[in-house]
C-alpha cells in the first residue's frame, strides 16, 4: 500500500471572464485503491461533481493522475501498482456556451462518468512484469501524443524508465512498452560531453525518483531525476537520452552525501510562452534541503544544457510538496511538531534568500473556557459549529465514535447535525447522572466534562483531516490552495498591516524596510510601533480581552474599556513590559505621523465611479462571478480573517494611545499640538475598532434563504 496523496487540474481557461472553465479547477485524493474526484467552482454549483472510483486490490500510486485538456475532451490518466487507465470525459466548453450559463447549479465535468466503460481493453493495460515496475520509486509521468495515444512513463525495476504507450481511442492498435536506456551505439554518439560516470547501460543508480514531462508538437521531453542525483533529459520519439546533469556540482557536497542514494529528490516543470522552460529542483540531503532553478537552454546539433538561475536554501523541515512558476516557488513543509508550515519566494527578485512565510489557519483551542456563568451545552455548541472551525466531517465521525458506532451518520444538513451532536451528548450524560440529588455546581461540572469529551473527540479528527497532502497553484489566475483528505484552504494574499502584524519577532527584525513604505525613516518607525503593539497584545490576559468584546458588543465607547485595561496592565506588570514599550516608543521618530499611517491602511475609502456600467455581454457573464457556495464560503471567512486581526490591531492601538496620553512625554509626543494630534487619532482608531468588530460578527453569521414572496 501506497501513502495517500492528492492533486488538481486547472483547466487552460479558467482565467477567461467568457469562458465556461472561469474559475473552475478539479481537486483529487487517493487513498489505497480508491480515488475521489471533485470538480470545483467559483462562480456557479455544480451538479454531480464529486465521484469515488474503486479498483480493487489495484492501489494508486501517489500523485498517479495525470489529466490531459483537448478541445472536446478530458482525459484523465491513471497509474496503480499494476495498471493503468484511460478516461475520457466530454469537455464542459462541448456542453455549455458561456453566454448560455445565466442560472446555477449547472452539470459538472463528471455528470457521464458513470457511462465510462472501465473494462474497455482500448482503455486500460495491466503493467507488464518484464521490465515491471520498480518496488523503490512511485515516479510517473503520463500524456497524450499529438496522435492521440496514451502514454504512461514509470521506473523500471532494472533501472532506467519504461514507457507504456495505449493506442488512440477510436483506432485499432496494441499495447506496448519502450524501455529507455542508454545503449552502446549511444555511449559513442554522447561521447565528450556525458560524465563518464554514467556511460553504460542503466544500474540500479539510475533509477528514477521524480519524473516530469514537456509535451512538443510531435515529441515530449521525459526529464528524470534519478537517485544518482543526476538529471537525465530523454526524447521520446528518439528514445534518445540528450543530457544529463550532475546537480550535485551546485550545491556543498560530502562525500557521504555522494554515496547516499537521493530517494527524496523532487522535480518540478514551469513553461512560459515567453520565457521557455524552467526546471525546479529539490536536493534533499539530511539535516537540510535545497531548491534549483534552471532553465532549459538549446544550443547546436539538437543539444541541451541547463542555465543555472538559483539556489535556494530551505530549513530542516520534511518537505511535503513544492509548486513552480517561471519566477516563484511555493513550498509545503511538516516541522517536528507535525505543524504545517507553507512558503513562498521569488526566485529573481529575491537576491538574499529570504522566504516568505504564510500565515496557516491553526487549529481550534485544545480547550473551550466555561465561564461559571455560562451554560456549557450552549458554549460548546457555539464553538463547535461556529464557521470555518470544525469541518462536518471531523463532527460526523467524532459522533459516530462517541456514540460506538451505533448510527451511521451521513451527510447531515449543519443544523440536523447540531441536533444529533445534542442529544448524544445529552443522553451519555443523562445516563450517567446517578438517581441521587447532586448540587447545581456538580451538575455543571458533569457537562463540561461530558462536552469536553466529545470536543477533544472532535478535535482529534479534525487534526487528522487538516493535514495537507499537497499544493495546488493555478499558474492562469494565481489561486493558490492547500489541498487535504476531503477538503482544501484557499490562501489569501495578505495586506501590509496584518503582515507586519502577523510576523514573528525575529523575522519582524529583518523585514525589508525598502519593502513596506519608500520612506525609509516612515518605514522602520511603522516597524517599531508594530512590535509595541505586539508587545502590547501579548500581554493582554483572556479577561482584558473579554472586556473589551463585551464593550463593542453592548456599544459602550472603547476608549473606556482601554483605558480600564491599561489600568489592569499598569497594576500587574510584574515583568516591566509597560516600560518595554515605553523605551521601543522612544526609537520612533515621529509616533503621531506612523500611527496616522497605521490607521490610514486599515481604513478602506472608495472613490468609484459607479456611473461608468460595463457592456451588457460583460454584465451577463460577470453576474455569476464568485456566485458559488464555496466562493461565498472563501470571501466570507477572508473577510472574517482580515476583519479578526485587524480588530487586535486596532484594539493593541488604542490601548497604546492612551498609554502615550497617560506618558505625557514631550520627547514621545512632542508638544501640544502634538497631544491634540493624538486626540484626534484616538477619536478615528474607536470607530474603526467598533467597525471591525461588527465585520467580524456579520461574516461569521449563518445566512438563511429569504422566501421569494418575503418583502
Amino acid at each position: 500500500r501506497y501513502g495517500d496523496s492528492a492533486g488538481g487540474f486547472c483547466y487552460q481557461e479558467s482565467a477567461q471572464l467568457t469562458a465556461v472553465t472561469r474559475n473552475r479547477f478539479v481537486r483529487w485524493t487517493t487513498s489505497g485503491d480508491s480515488l475521489e474526484l471533485l470538480e470545483e467552482s467559483l462562480d456557479v454549483s455544480l451538479l454531480n461533481n464529486a465521484v469515488r472510483l474503486c479498483i480493487r486490490g489495484c492501489p494508486f500510486l501517489p500523485g498517479g493522475v495525470h489529466f490531459c485538456e483537448l478541445q472536446s475532451h478530458l482525459v484523465i490518466l491513471l497509474i496503480t501498482g499494476q495498471t493503468v487507465h484511460r478516461l475520457r470525459l466530454p469537455h464542459p466548453a462541448r456542453t455549455h456556451r458561456a453566454e448560455l450559463i445565466t442560472e446555477s447549479p449547472v452539470q459538472s465535468v463528471f455528470t457521464d462518468f458513470g457511462k465510462i466503460d472501465f473494462r474497455d481493453p482500448s482503455s486500460y493495460c495491466t503493467i507488464p512484469n518484464v521490465p515491471g515496475l520498480a518496488p523503490n520509486s512511485v515516479a510517473s509521468a503520463a500524456w497524450l501524443s499529438s496522435e492521440g495515444e496514451a502514454l504512461f512513463a514509470l521506473p523500471s525495476a532494472s533501472g532506467g524508465i519504461f514507457v507504456l504507450k495505449l493506442p488512440p481511442h477510436d483506432a485499432p492498435g496494441t499495447v506496448s512498452a519502450v524501455e529507455l536506456k542508454q545503449s552502446s551505439v549511444m555511449q559513442r554518439l554522447l561521447t565528450g560531453w556525458m560524465p563518464t560516470a554514467i556511460r553504460g547501460d542503466c544500474g540500479p543508480s539510475d533509477l528514477p525518483v521524480s519524473l516530469s514531462v514537456h509535451c512538443l508538437e510531435h515529441d515530449a521531453f521525459l526529464f528524470a531525476l534519478c537517485q544518482d542525483h543526476k538529471l537525465r533529459m530523454w526524447s521520446y520519439k528518439d528514445q534518445m537520452c540528450l543530457m544529463v546533469a550532475d546537480l550535485l556540482e551546485f550545491m556543498p557536497v560530502s562525500r557521504d552525501l555522494r554515496l547516499a542514494a537521493g530517494t527524496s529528490h523532487r522535480l518540478r516543470l514551469a513553461f512560459s510562452q515567453s520565457l521557455g522552460l524552467y526546471l525546479g529542483v529539490y536536493m534533499h540531503a539530511p539535516k537540510r534541503g535545497q531548491f534549483c532553478v534552471f532553465q532549459l537552454v538549446s544550443t547546436e546539433s539538437s543539444r541541451y544544457s541547463l542555465d543555472h538561475i538559483s539556489s535556494l536554501f530551505s530549513s530542516q523541515e520534511t518537505l511535503v510538496d513544492f509548486a513552480l512558476t517561471s519566477a516563484e516557488i511555493w513550498a509545503l513543509w511538516h516541522n517536528e511538531e507535525s505543524q504545517t508550515v507553507v512558503k513562498y519566494i521569488n526566485f529573481e527578485q529575491n537576491v538574499a534568500g529570504q522566504w516568505n512565510q504564510v500565515f496557516v489557519q491553526p487549529l481550534p483551542e485544545e480547550e473551550v473556557t466555561v465561564r461559571h456563568d455560562q451554560d456549557p451545552r450552549e458554549t460548546y455548541l457555539e464553538y463547535l459549529f461556529m464557521p470555518g472551525r470544525f469541518t462536518s466531517a471531523a463532527i460526523q465521525k467524532a459522533l459516530q465514535i462517541f456514540s460506538q458506532g451505533t448510527e451511521r451518520h451521513v451527510d447531515l444538513e449543519w443544523d440536523e447535525l447540531k441536533k444529533e451532536v445534542t442529544l448524544a451528548v445529552e443522553s451519555e450524560f443523562q445516563g450517567s447522572v446517578t438517581e441521587c440529588e447532586c448540587s447545581p455546581e456538580e451538575f455543571w461540572q458533569l457537562q463540561v466534562e461530558f462536552w469536553s469529551k466529545f470536543y477533544a473527540c472532535c478535535l482529534q479528527y479534525q487534526e487528522a483531516i487538516s493535514r495537507p497532502l499537497a499544493l495546488l497553484l493555478n499558474p492562469y489566475t494565481n489561486m493558490v490552495c492547500l489541498l487535504k483528505k476531503g477538503s482544501l484552504s484557499f490562501l489569501m494574499p495578505c495586506p501590509l498591516v496584518d503582515h507586519l502584524y502577523l510576523l514573528s519577532s525575529e523575522h519582524l527584525l529583518t523585514e525589508d524596510d525598502a519593502a513596506i513604505f519608500d520612506d525609509l525613516e516612515m518605514s522602520r518607525d511603522v516597524v517599531y510601533l508594530v512590535q509595541c503593539l505586539r508587545l502590547m497584545g501579548e500581554s493582554i490576559s483572556m479577561e482584558m480581552a473579554f472586556s473589551m468584546e463585551m464593550a463593542c458588543s453592548r456599544l459602550q465607547p472603547p476608549e473606556r474599556a482601554a483605558e480600564q485595561i491599561l489600568e489592569d496592565l499598569i497594576a500587574n506588570d510584574t515583568e516591566n513590559v509597560l516600560e518595554e514599550i515605553h523605551s521601543k516608543l522612544q526609537e520612533i521618530r515621529n509616533p503621531i505621523h506612523a500611527i496616522g499611517v497605521l490607521i490610514r491602511e486599515m481604513d478602506y475609502e472608495t472613490e468609484t465611479d459607479m456611473e461608468r456600467v460595463p457592456h451588457l455581454n460583460l454584465q451577463l457573464n460577470l453576474s455569476q462571478l464568485y456566485g458559488s457556495g464555496t466562493a461565498a464560503g472563501v470571501l466570507c471567512w477572508g473577510v472574517c480573517k482580515i476583519a479578526t486581526i485587524r480588530f487586535l490591531i486596532c484594539r493593541d492601538l488604542l490601548i497604546l494611545q492612551q498609554l502615550l496620553l497617560r506618558l505625557g512625554d514631550p520627547m514621545v509626543l512632542g508638544g501640544g499640538q502634538f497631544f491634540q494630534s493624538q486626540q484626534d487619532l484616538l477619536h478615528r482608531t474607536s470607530p474603526l475598532l467598533l467597525s471591525y468588530y461588527l465585520i467580524r460578527w456579520a461574516s461569521q453569521c449563518l445566512a438563511s434563504d429569504v422566501p421569494l414572496d418575503t418583502l
